[in-house]
């Protein structure tokens, strides 16, 4: 990814939305043709919580919620870390890029293994 990446989720042809993108729909199996860019979307928190045992290289503690989003009257969930621990089920959040969710340096994982970028989620003020 790239500091310019997007944050989508996956359609299939019955319109069913999931994210992270599966090769076929986990509701009725049609393969996921089309995506949908969430990156300028809001969401709501469903539910967060913190995480105080975090894996190597995650930053401790790790506040974490569950958010959905509303597609045209279609929902689709995501879950990632926040930007704050200052949330409240019901709030409004967006989507905003990070260059590391976690250390590189930490852990065992090669550096070339995987990406190390993504999104939080922060507070809508």
């Amino acid at each position: 990814m790239s500091g310019n990446s997007k944050f989508e989720a996956h359609r299939c042809p019955n319109g069913h939305l999931s994210y992270p993108g599966h090769p076929r729909c986990p509701e009725c199996a049609e393969p996921q043709d089309e995506t949908v860019d969430l990156t300028d979307r809001t969401a709501e928190v469903v539910t967060w919580t913190t995480s105080t045992a975090t894996p190597p290289g995650v930053r401790q503690p790790n506040h974490i919620a569950i958010v959905e989003f509303d597609v045209d009257g279609d929902s689709v969930r995501a879950i990632g870390q926040l930007t704050t621990d200052g949330v409240e089920i019901g709030d409004e959040v967006r989507p905003v890029y990070a260059d590391e969710l976690r250390d590189p340096d930490a852990g065992i994982r090669e550096k070339a293994s995987q990406e190390w970028d993504g999104y939080r989620f922060e507070p809508v003020e």
